[in-house]
């Protein structure tokens, strides 16, 4: 039995891990359910995006469920191919956000880092823990770190394995937005809400050149940007948010 709850809010789907008992980290059973409920989702034209909570109001995630590593062997939880809770290492085609409700650390941290926005309770700490139990953060968060911040504030993070508060990690760039506990929740559900308002196809196709123009040169990722301007700029979406501005209404977008 898996330790997720499953919630659908209009068009978005809400992932909430939910083993407080355990401080909300992942056995095998709840990573795996997270990566079913994933592709589920990316497979229904109804969602437009994806939403990853935890339980509580003390802990987003713990990481790897500990005791099931001292018992079976660390790494279960790690999805071939997608990675720890099937995000890590996922290559996703609609946004998911993260709302981060407490402690994330170690997995928890990295599944953080793997979203597109994260907004985090203004109590939350985070970070990279997994030296004090003789291990590194090598399913992603190493790795985004070191594409998101300054050598020496990524290393700190990594060697220490101390936690920051959710204020600093803003204050760095990582985070999208800090927010008072109890509102954590409905701003996260009222951001994406009205982001889905937007064409699926723009904001799909603006988050994916940006993926890959991390990896180019500007001139490579101008010239992908162009290829998929001239579709972009012929697309019934493209046509109706025109119109929609020249006439002075909402746009209706065929989302879904």
């Amino acid at each position: 039995m898996s330790g997720l709850a499953i919630e659908t809010h209009g068009a978005i789907r809400v992932l909430r891990i939910d083993r407080p008992e355990k401080g909300n980290s992942l056995d095998a059973a709840t990573s795996y359910a997270m990566d079913a409920a994933i592709t589920a989702a990316e497979a229904d034209p109804a969602i437009g995006a994806m939403i990853v909570t935890g339980t509580g109001d003390r802990i987003f995630c713990a990481g790897m469920d500990l005791k099931e590593a001292a018992e079976r062997g660390a790494g279960h939880g790690l999805v071939p191919g997608r990675g720890f809770g099937g995000i890590t290492e996922r290559k996703r085609m609609k946004p998911l956000v993260a709302a981060i409700n407490g402690t994330a650390v170690a997995g928890g941290f990295e599944i953080m880092m793997a979203c597109d926005m994260v907004f985090a309770a203004d109590h939350a700490l985070m970070g990279v823990s997994e030296v004090k139990r003789g291990l590194f953060a090598f399913a992603g968060g190493v790795q985004r770190l070191a594409r998101q911040l300054p050598r020496a504030t990524a290393l700190a993070l990594i060697m220490t394995g101390e936690l920051v508060p959710a204020q600093r990690m803003y204050e760095l760039g990582v985070i999208t937005e800090v927010v008072p506990g109890e509102r954590l929740m409905g701003r996260t559900l009222d951001v994406v809400s009205r982001m889905l308002d937007n064409s699926w196809a723009a904001i799909n196709n603006g988050r994916e050149l940006y993926e890959m123009s991390t990896g180019m040169s500007i001139e490579q990722a101008l010239a992908v940007g162009n290829a998929w301007g001239k579709a972009t700029l012929d697309s019934a979406d493209s046509r109706e948010g025109v119109a929609a501005y020249a006439e002075k209404r909402d746009a209706g977008f065929d989302n879904g």
